[in-house]
């Protein structure tokens, strides 16, 4: 007869499996890396075959490795799923719920959504986090998150569900006295200096494709991870940049110092949506997708588009259909 498999092994060889290497997956894990060895050795001798190649660093998994990796990923994935389930029964009846909001949305939407939660939920207790968009995403996908707002990324996102919410175009921000067109701002001769997002950030990353895609090079002498910081800082009229209508209507105390315009040539836009893992009960995610999007359209695209009538086709929150 053969030896009953350990969930804890199964464990450890799905995250040896992803990151190739023991020592990540005791740090992960809390675990020795002796421990963590032991576990692996286990299931190998429970199974009579090497499930990854220990000659090789990072370790590759072998084909048994390949093949069996499929089956632990599925068979985990639906025992969290039962796990979830279990525990939430329906979604009134949740225990716990993990959330991260992107940090352009955490004054105005993340009181009010709590609040409906907490009403629509009254025996969760919840967790709240404020994040940049990637780290959001790593923490959904390590399943460190329950679900997750923040902007799409450009690669597909395997083990996540999303529920698109608002389209948010990017924009160019300037101190109120410009005078001038906006494509002028980006010319040679322009005297003041781009103020960069990080491009470690998501929204970062996708203005520097814009620009690649343009065919623009601009100085990198300023980049900053602060939306507030950046938008402070044109409107003592020490630079300008290239941000979102969001963005831009978080940073409020600084509107009357600033002006904005559309971006100039080819208009572009991210994509801000509700992610969750795919053990996320589906009544809890389109609870929160609803809330979500009640509170985005009078927070935001309403007050914007009213603001600024040539955003109002642009900037929108995304009906129902569009997931």
């Amino acid at each position: 007869m053969s030896k009953a498999l350990n969930l804890r092994w199964l464990e450890v060889f799905q995250l040896i499996a992803k990151s190739g290497s023991v020592q990540k997956t005791a740090t992960e894990t809390g675990l020795s890396i002796s421990t963590v060895s032991s576990h692996l050795r286990s299931l190998e001798s429970a199974l009579g075959v090497n499930l990854v190649d220990h000659t090789r660093r990072p370790m590759e998994l072998t084909p048994a490795g390949v093949v069996f990796g499929r089956h632990v990923y599925e068979g985990l994935t639906a025992l969290k799923r039962g796990e979830a389930e279990i525990r939430s029964g329906t979604w009134q009846h949740a225990t716990e719920l993990r959330l991260a909001l992107l940090d352009d949305f955490d004054n105005e939407v993340g009181p009010e959504l709590f609040q409906i939660l907490s009403i629509a939920l009254p025996r969760c207790s919840f967790r709240h986090y404020t994040r940049p968009s990637h780290e959001i995403i790593e923490k959904l996908q390590s399943q460190k998150l329950d679900a997750g707002v923040a902007s799409r990324p450009s690669k597909l996102l395997p083990g996540l569900i999303e529920y698109p919410l608002m389209r948010d175009p990017f924009i160019v921000v300037l101190p109120a006295g410009y005078s001038g067109e906006a494509e002028d701002i980006w010319k040679p001769e322009a005297q003041l200096p781009f103020l960069r997002y990080s491009r470690e950030h998501t929204i970062g990353k996708q203005i520097e494709a814009q620009l690649n895609r343009l065919k623009i090079t601009l100085p990198n002498r300023f980049e900053m991870e602060c939306n507030q910081s950046i938008i402070s800082l044109v409107s003592e009229g020490s630079g300008w940049t290239i941000s979102t209508a969001a963005s831009y209507h978080r940073a409020q105390r600084f509107h009357d110092k600033v002006t904005v315009k559309p971006f100039p040539g080819k208009s572009f836009a991210r994509i801000v949506s509700l992610f969750t893992t795919n053990v996320c009960p589906a009544n809890t995610s389109q609870l929160i997708h609803k809330a979500l999007q009640k509170s985005l359209h009078q927070n935001f695209s309403d007050p914007i588009s009213t603001r600024f009538p040539w955003l109002a086709e642009e900037f929108r929150t995304l009906p129902a259909e569009e997931n």
